[in-house]
C-alpha cells in the first residue's frame, strides 16, 4: 500500500466527492456485482458516533472478540486515519503487515484481522492529509489489503460525519452501523447527527449501544454518572432497536491501555456480560437487516 496519494484523485464511486455527496453516496449500495469489493465478506459493519470519547473503538474491539469467540472469522479496520488506536489496544505498536503479491496481508491477533494506518506509519507520526487522500487510504484498506473469507469485517469509524464515513459508504456496501453513545445530552446530540448522515447514504442503522451507562458500587448499587438510560431513551425516539447498556470498568481501560482487550482478561465480569449480550443482538439485528434487505428486492 502506498500512503502517498494524488489529492486530484476522485473517488472511484461515478460521482465526485465535490457534487453532492450526502445525494450520492447511497450509490455505495447499487454496485454491480463484478465491481463489489470485500465478496468474500458476507456481513461488513460500521462502528460510529458523532462525538469523541464514548468507547466506540473499545467497544469495536470487545465487539470483534466477542464474535470471534462465537467461531466467526472476523476482521476490523481502524478507519480513524488520524488517530489510529487498534495498534495499541491489541498490542502490536510495532508490528508491520507483510506484502505478498502486491496485497497486504492483514495482521491476526486472538482471531480478529486487523489493519490500520498505525502499522504503517511510525507512532508519533502525523497524519496530515486532505479528504482525497484520506478517501484513496480507507479504499487501499479495502481493495488492496487480503482479507479472504470473513463472515464479519468491522469498521472502527473516527468520530463525525466526513470524508472517511462518506468514502465508506460509497465504497463498499454496508450490512449496517452500529451507533455508540453515552447517555449524556452533549453526546446525544452529536450522535443524532451520525443517525442523520445514514440514513440520508441509505445505510441500515442496527441499533444504539449505551457505553458507560453506569459504575457498579461495591455495595451493589448503580451511580448514573453520566445521566440515566440517555441512549435507550434517544433510540425509542428514533425508532431504532435499542442493543445493551456497558456498564463503566476501570479494567475497560487499563485493557485498552496495555493491549489485552477486557473480554478476553475479565470474561465472567457484568461488563463482558453486557458486552456479549450487545454482540447478540447485533448479530440478530443483522439477520432481520439482511432479511428486510431480501424481501425488498425480490
Amino acid at each position: 500500500m502506498t500512503t502517498n496519494h494524488d489529492e486530484s484523485t476522485h473517488a472511484s464511486c461515478s460521482h465526485n466527492q465535490g457534487n453532492g455527496e450526502a445525494a450520492h453516496a447511497s450509490c455505495g449500495h447499487h454496485h454491480c456485482e463484478h465491481e463489489r469489493p470485500l465478496q468474500q465478506v458476507k456481513h461488513i459493519i460500521a462502528v460510529a458516533s458523532g462525538k469523541g470519547g464514548v468507547g466506540k473503538s473499545t467497544f469495536a474491539v470487545n465487539l470483534s472478540i466477542a464474535l470471534a469467540q462465537t467461531g466467526a472469522k472476523v476482521g476490523l479496520i481502524d478507519a480513524d486515519l488520524y488517530g489510529p488506536s487498534i495498534p495499541t489496544m491489541f498490542g502490536l505498536l510495532d508490528a508491520k503487515p507483510e506484502v505478498t503479491e502486491k496485497h497486504l496481508v492483514p495482521l491476526e491477533k486472538w482471531g480478529v484481522k486487523l489493519m490500520s494506518i498505525g502499522f504503517l506509519i511510525e507512532t508519533d507520526t502525523a497524519v496530515i492529509w486532505r479528504g482525497p487522500m484520506v478517501s484513496n487510504a480507507i479504499k487501499q484498506f479495502i481493495s488492496e489489503v487480503d482479507w479472504s473469507e470473513l463472515d464479519y469485517l468491522i469498521f472502527d469509524l473516527p468520530p463525525g460525519t466526513g470524508d472517511i464515513q462518506i468514502t465508506i459508504a460509497q465504497t463498499v456496501p454496508l450490512t449496517g452501523a452500529i451507533i455508540v453513545t453515552t447517555p449524556q445530552d452533549v453526546a446525544i446530540a452529536d450522535v443524532s447527527k451520525a443517525v442523520s448522515m445514514f440514513r440520508k447514504v441509505n445505510v441500515p442503522i442496527l441499533g444504539v449501544v449505551e457505553n458507560m451507562s453506569y459504575y457498579e458500587l461495591p455495595d451493589g448499587t448503580k451511580d448514573y454518572i453520566f445521566g440515566h438510560h440517555g441512549g435507550e431513551i434517544f433510540a425509542r425516539t428514533q425508532g431504532l432497536s435499542f442493543l445493551g447498556s456497558i456498564p463503566i470498568d476501570r479494567a475497560v481501560r487499563e485493557g485498552g491501555d496495555n493491549g489485552t482487550p477486557y473480554m478476553l482478561s475479565h470474561p465472567d465480569s457484568a461488563t463482558s456480560k453486557a458486552i456479549n449480550q450487545a454482540t447478540m443482538e447485533v448479530a440478530r439485528r443483522i439477520s432481520i437487516t439482511e432479511a428486510e434487505r431480501g424481501n425488498k428486492q425480490s
